[in-house]
Order: structure tokens, then C-alpha cells, then sequence
């Protein structure tokens, strides 16, 4: 079968890919390299220069990389045409592959071949979605990581302790006639005990993982006035909020991606809480409580110029035990609060000083976010961390199957009834690379990529 990708959007560069044992063979209708050459003399990881015809007229000046089976992304025949990156030259060049014999391909479906033809498992395959939507440096490096294999590699070892035991009971229970060393309780403990560790540090690691993937959903509450918008706009560099100086500017949620030290945070500006004026303030103000018990974090901003109000203590009810981070802001006028207060210290330990007019205490602010969330202990040169979601859920199935072998062991079962159990581990290790995985779930997979990956 063969394919071709369009890039979207315009540029200086145009590239249309091409995969599949025929690539080769249409290649040539539509391309007059500047230096003939037969195809079987061209060598993998070359290119050409020259250009892509339509019955005799020129339509591009073009530059054709060549991917020769097995050694490409696909383990096919590959090639790249790089072409000027207009819309309609791009077009063009689309329809004449399709003229030719080429077939659309279905997002991800590089990849899917790529997978199916055994060059990556499907961790592997998962990464490259990763990487292109990684939010910071840290989640692509993770998605670098998982490319790599780290965490193949860890899923393979820990199967194999499984199996080292395994052979020796399917020996035991198949051939009873030989005179093999029959597999006690104690070393199945053993093992169990021993993989049960290491896939509840694998487990344990997705809170961090899913930060680095995800960022944290972190909502900025405070009464009018307070600095949420201004410290907002100094946590982005870049007036993105309205300020003034008058009450209930922010009526609505305004949502930033921002990275701070590796770590992506979702801010969430938030209208200010009080007795609502009017009901298009009173939706938003509800909305923004609503938000406060959704977030992850939650930045509480007081006026540190002024005595607790009413709609402070509510604030102050809205993050007692939940992550939060309490700021008090405008230092830099003549501040009435500080962080010793007893109404401070009996909801939060993390109070910060800030003046998000002049950008005052920001650094301290986001030190105070790397500490609530140990995001400092965060390993990736040598821990390996879960992102994915599916991931972790056949961890958490693999243990609860962990725990099925021990109750079996406990009831004395036979040790066929053990083996059983064992493998309903490994098959959901297996889900994890692929090796045992349906067509459905491949394709629901797949089907969340990209056109051209």
C-alpha cells in the first residue's frame, strides 16, 4: 500500500511524504532528477535535486530524500519531497501523487506502520505523540526517554523475572517424569514480592509524570482588586489580563500556558469574590469557586494593604486543605497583614510575599510550587516516569493481578492454578509494549495522532 502526508498551513518549506512498496515507482512518474541515476544505484539517506512534472510541465523545483526498506521510519520505502511550502504548489504536488496511485494516510498511520512492522513497540510508538505535544522541556525529554526504550526496557526485565519462575512450574506440572526441582511458595513470594516493587515505583511515578504531561491546573482566587490579574500578567510578561483600578474588571476565567522551571502550569485567572452587583458578575464569581475545588494548586491572593474582609475568610474557607500557595501581595506600599498571622498559618504553610506590580518575589513564588509538589526530586537522567494514562492503568491491573497469585498461593491451590494467574500478568505487561494488544485499541491509539506521523 502507498501513502502520502501533507503538512498544513504555509511556509518556506513543503514536505510531502511518501511510504509503501510502490513509493519508488511513482516517485519516478513524477520526478526528473537534475542527475539521472536508476533507482537500484540510488543509496538510502540521500537526496536529490531536481523536478516534480505534470505531463511534461514543471510544477516545483524540488529536493527528494530517500529512505531505502528496512533502514527507514516505516522499515518501507520511503521518500520525502521538499517543495516550496505554498498551498497550492503543495496541493498540486498532492493530486499528482494521488493521480499516480498514491492513498491518503489516516493520522498516526506512519507511526501505526512503523509499530506493525516491529521497528517500535507501541510505548514507543505512544512517545512520539508525546513529544509533539510536550508542553516543556521536561515532558520532552520524557517522550525522548520513552523513544528510547527506557521504559520497554524495564517492562521486558520485569516479565522476565516472571517467566524464570514460570518455566520452571510449566517444567514441573509438563514433565513430571523428569526428575526437576520442584518450585516452592516461597520462591513464587519471592518473585512476586520483588516485581510488586518495582511496578509500584512505576506506578507511583505517573503523579509526577502526568504533571510533566499535563502541568498542573492552578487557579489564581482572590477578592476584586486583590492582584490576580497583575500577578497573572507578571507570571506571563505580557499584559494579557485587564487591570484598573476599579472592582470586578475580570467577569469571566482567563486560561495561560506558562512553563516555570520545566513545569508546565495551567493559570487560571479567576473573577474576583464578593457579593456579586449584578447576575453576569454573580455566574462568574460562581464559576470561579467552582474552579478553586476542580484546581490542582490554588494561588489565594490577599491585599496585604488591607484588613481581612468577609469575602477574605471565604477565600481563606475555599483552600483549608487543598494544595495552595497564599500570597500576599503589594509589599511595596505599606502592608497591614503578614505571613505570622494565626488566620494565615491555621489553613496554609506556604505564604509567599509578593508585589505583582513591580514583579517583587516571583522566584520565591514558583520555589514554593517545586516544593508543594516535590517537582525537584524529579529524576529523568535516571528514573524512569510514567506519562501515559494507559500506562499506568495496566499497572494498576497488573498488581491487582499480583495480588489474585498470592490469594492463590494462600488457598494452597494447584500450581497450574498459580501459573494462570501469573500469566494474567504478563498479558497486561504486554498490553503495555503491544506485544498482546486488540486491533480497537491500536486504532484508538493511532486515531489521536497527527496527519504525517
Amino acid at each position: 500500500m502507498f501513502l502520502y502526508l501533507r503538512l498544513h498551513g504555509i511556509g518556506g518549506i513543503g514536505i510531502v511524504r511518501m511510504s509503501g512498496k510502490e513509493s519508488f515507482d511513482i516517485l519516478n512518474k513524477i520526478f526528473e532528477p537534475k542527475t539521472k541515476q536508476k533507482q537500484e544505484n540510488i543509496k538510502g539517506y540521500t537526496i536529490k535535486y531536481g523536478n516534480i512534472l505534470d505531463n511534461g510541465e514543471i510544477i516545483d523545483e524540488v529536493l527528494v530524500s530517500y529512505f531505502k526498506a528496512p533502514k527507514s521510519y516505516t522499515t518501507e520505502n520511503m521518500c520525502e519531497i521538499n517543495s516550496h511550502g505554498g498551498n497550492v504548489i503543495i496541493r498540486k504536488i498532492l493530486e499528482i501523487c494521488l493521480k499516480n496511485g498514491a492513498e491518503l494516510a489516516e493520522p498516526g498511520e506512519f507511526t501505526k506502520r512503523a509499530f506493525l512492522n516491529g521497528r517500535i513497540d507501541l510505548v514507543q510508538a505512544e512517545s512520539v505523540i508525546d513529544i509533539i505535544h510536550a508542553k516543556s522541556d521536561r515532558a520532552a525529554k520524557a517522550g525522548i526517554k520513552q523513544l528510547e526504550g527506557i521504559l520497554s526496557k524495564q517492562i521486558s526485565d520485569i516479565k522476565q523475572i516472571i517467566l524464570d519462575v514460570m518455566v520452571q512450574i510449566e517444567v514441573a506440572i509438563d514433565y513430571p517424569e523428569y526428575d526437576v526441582e520442584e518450585v516452592t511458595n516461597q520462591q513464587i513470594e519471592d518473585m512476586l514480592k520483588q516485581v510488586e516493587e518495582k511496578l509500584f515505583q512505576l506506578e507511583k511515578s505517573f503523579d509526577n509524570g502526568k504533571i510533566m504531561k499535563e502541568g498542573i491546573k492552578t487557579a489564581i482566587i482572590g477578592k476584586p482588586n486583590a492582584g490576580k490579574s497583575s500577578l497573572l500578567n507578571a507570571i506571563l510578561k505580557e499584559d494579557r489580563a485587564i487591570v484598573t483600578e476599579y472592582e470586578g474588571t475580570t467577569r469571566d476565567t482567563i486560561e495561560e500556558f506558562v512553563t516555570i522551571q520545566g513545569i508546565p502550569l495551567k493559570l487560571i485567572d479567576t473573577a474576583g469574590i464578593r457579593q456579586a452587583k449584578d447576575e453576569v458578575e454573580k455566574i462568574g464569581i460562581e464559576k470561579s469557586r467552582e474552579i478553586a475545588k476542580e484546581a490542582e494548586l490554588i494561588i489565594a491572593i490577599f491585599d496585604s494593604t488591607k484588613e481581612l474582609t468577609q469575602e477574605d475568610k471565604e477565600i481563606l474557607a475555599l483552600i483549608e486543605n487543598k494544595k495552595a500557595i497564599l500570597i500576599l501581595n503589594k509589599i511595596d506600599l505599606k502592608p497591614v497583614l503578614n505571613e505570622n498571622d494565626s488566620r494565615f498559618q491555621k489553613v496554609c504553610s506556604h505564604i509567599v510575599k509578593i508585589s505583582a506590580l513591580n514583579s517583587t518575589g516571583l522566584e520565591t513564588l514558583y520555589q514554593e510550587i517545586m516544593n508543594l509538589f516535590q517537582l525537584n526530586e524529579i529524576n529523568l537522567d535516571n528514573e524512569t516516569i510514567i506519562t501515559n494514562i494507559r500506562h499506568k492503568n495496566l499497572i494498576t491491573k497488573a498488581m491487582q493481578s499480583i495480588e489474585r497469585t498470592k490469594k492463590t498461593l494462600e488457598e494452597k491451590m494447584p500450581l497450574d492454578m498459580v501459573a494462570i494467574c501469573m500469566k494474567d500478568i504478563l498479558e497486561d505487561l504486554g498490553k503495555i509494549t503491544g506485544e498482546i494488544v486488540s486491533e480497537d485499541i491500536i486504532n484508538e491509539i493511532f486515531s489521536k495522532f497527527c496527519l504525517g506521523k
